[in-house]
């Protein structure tokens, strides 16, 4: 039997706390934003489209490729939230192929987004977490949104891997450079996730039902996880009861990563 998705949270642990969710109109950001407000926070969302953010949460648009949107954008939600004390970096867009089937150009916009993405999200947020965490220690956070992808080898996945990969890097490289300053940086690992972006993928296959049944069927649990459940990973890590964590990246996978289950007879 497959496990049904644990769908329980722990009220208020964010209460009194400021959160900004890059990519949070659609899919996993959203879900996070819902559910950093459902436990107490105040939320802004960072998208190209907000208007699909949680009700509650302050939408602000821009576009993570420009810097200069980066930081007005961040500025406007700091102003509009009183501080800041969780980033979850999550804007990101997917790829397909081998190394031969993305052009240079479209190395390039993937790295742009995914990658740098998180850099100048994390330039521009970094003052206002740095002054959190000065009073008030173990609340500040950021939290990437990375991939399983980062840790094992998929199959048409090259380019999408490759800025995965940069993530998980970034994130422990940063974990180190801020831990004295009292800012925790941790990334979650969702495997294949039921999201509008793997929707748009199954409706480009020939056969979207026996895709979709192939997704399901390569994680252990035998489905795909859901976006509430990596937003609770995420949640979990941005929690001031996940103090003592920093530089960890959490799997979401259903077991993809670390299981090698018999096969059913």
């Amino acid at each position: 039997m497959t496990p049904a998705p644990h769908t329980g949270r722990p009220p208020g642990d964010f209460t009194g706390m400021a959160a900004l969710v890059t990519g949070g109109g659609s899919g996993i950001g959203a879900a996070t934003a819902a559910l950093l407000l459902a436990r107490g926070a105040r939320v802004a969302v960072l998208d190209r489209d907000p208007t699909g953010a949680p009700a509650g949460a302050v939408r602000v648009r821009a576009d993570v490729t420009s810097g200069a949107g980066v930081r007005a954008a961040v500025e406007e939600a700091v102003a509009a939230l009183g501080a800041l004390h969780t980033l979850v970096g999550n804007a990101g867009i997917g790829a397909t192929g081998t190394v031969e089937d993305n052009d240079e150009a479209e190395w390039n916009r993937v790295l742009d987004v995914n990658v740098l993405g998180l850099v100048r999200t994390a330039r521009a947020a970094l003052p206002h977490l740095r002054r959190a965490a000065a009073g008030e220690p173990g609340r500040v956070s950021i939290t990437h949104t990375c991939s399983i992808a980062a840790t094992a080898g998929l199959p048409q996945r090259a380019l999408y891997s490759a800025s995965k990969g940069a993530v998980l890097s970034l994130t422990l490289a940063m974990a180190a450079d801020h831990l004295r300053e009292g800012i925790r940086v941790n990334c979650v690992n969702p495997g294949t996730a039921d999201t509008p972006w793997i929707g748009r993928l199954l409706a480009r296959a020939g056969d979207p039902e026996a895709e979709r049944a192939a997704l399901h069927a390569r994680q252990p649990m035998g489905r795909m996880v859901t976006a509430a459940e990596v937003a609770a990973a995420i949640a979990s890590l941005a929690s001031p009861a996940a103090s003592g964590i920093t530089g960890t990246a959490l799997a979401v996978d259903g077991g993809m990563q670390g299981l090698r289950p018999r096969p059913a007879t």
